[in-house]
């Protein structure tokens, strides 16, 4: 589920939007290859479920390998491995909500094509926009409120068919769609004290501290889901596969948003589904029928209408406070 996940942080970045340093190509290239490599994550979560791999082991491995990759990089960075009581509560709420939004996207996976499942996710932020609108006082107009409605009914599309051939399974990744749209305002919430790669390793630790009590008091019990199967042979390599495209997509990710605003970047953040759909072709001989197509064609143009509106936001912030410092 490498998505949705972080052009939503526009909240932290709009004030660098108009910023004449942005080396605007860089940033275009890192998310393109963000685009490219998170669907990676998506792949190598479905490879393990098929070979047999319960959910909560496959979440917990993202955790685990992404924590091991991110240690020696805070440690080159310099950043503080020490959290105070405030920020330490944060990055275990954070943490939870990904382990939420992951548990629910790869039990989604396991049913669903991966492009089917992804175009559903990105109802995050749409979702996003009506809670920082309820949370944070966020201005959300009638136009934006419509690009949402329309967006939930391309999801519809897509649900709708998944639930008859699916059953329930198929509302999985309505879970993620909110699971993120929280973890990304608790991310909002940090990010003014935190930084990214700090954020992304403490949170990393903070889920294997809750998935494996959890795993290991459930390792022979009664749900499927999180009961403990020995991987064996090449599983080890997609569980790895799990947390490494997670670690590296993400780290590509961040350094897009620091080159480029999030404006910029976020019509590119839909190529994730296009990727998404060959390597589901390619790999599972998966493809969305076309009432799901057309689901996913309706969610990509609703989101790309709520970048358009927000640039529109932008600009007319900065007009005001540039009227604001002539006056």
């Amino acid at each position: 589920m490498g998505m949705t996940k972080a052009l939503s942080q526009s909240a932290p970045v709009t004030s660098h939007s108009v910023r004449a340093t942005d080396r605007i190509l860089p940033g275009i290239i890192l998310m393109l290859a963000f685009c490219t490599l998170a669907p990676l994550l998506d792949v190598s979560s479905k490879l393990a479920a098929q070979a047999g791999i319960p959910v909560g082991w496959i979440t917990a491995a993202r955790f685990i390998v992404q924590g091991l990759m991110m240690a020696p990089v805070i440690l080159l960075m310099g950043l503080s491995p020490v959290l105070g009581a405030r920020a330490l509560g944060l990055v275990f709420l954070r943490a939870i909500l990904l382990a939420f939004s992951t548990f629910s996207f790869v039990s989604g996976l396991t049913v669903m094509p991966i492009a089917d499942a992804l175009a559903v996710a990105f109802l995050e932020p749409f979702i996003l926009l009506i809670l920082g609108h309820w949370i944070f006082g966020d201005e959300v107009g009638p136009r934006r409120i419509a690009a949402c409605i329309v967006g939930f009914a391309g999801s519809l599309l897509i649900i709708q068919p998944s639930l008859t051939v699916f059953g329930l399974m198929a509302l999985w990744p309505l879970g993620t769609a909110f699971g993120f749209a929280l973890y990304m305002l608790v991310t909002r919430g940090m990010s003014s004290f935190m930084h990214p790669v700090a954020m992304q390793f403490h949170t990393s630790w903070a889920g294997v501290v809750i998935c494996l009590p959890v795993l290991m008091v459930m390792w022979n019990g009664p749900l499927p889901q999180l009961a403990f199967v020995m991987p064996e042979g090449i599983t080890w390599l997609w569980l790895i596969g799990v947390g490494f495209w997670a670690c590296i997509s993400h780290m590509c990710m961040t350094m897009a948003l620091g080159y480029a605003p999030s404006a910029t970047l976020g019509p590119l953040h839909y190529f994730e589904i296009v990727i998404a759909v060959i390597l589901g072709y390619l790999v599972f001989h998966d493809l969305p029928n076309r009432l799901s197509f057309t689901g996913i064609a309706i969610i990509i143009a609703s989101g790309l209408y709520l970048v358009h509106r927000e640039r529109i936001a932008i600009r007319q912030r900065a007009a005001q406070r540039e009227t604001a410092r002539i006056a």
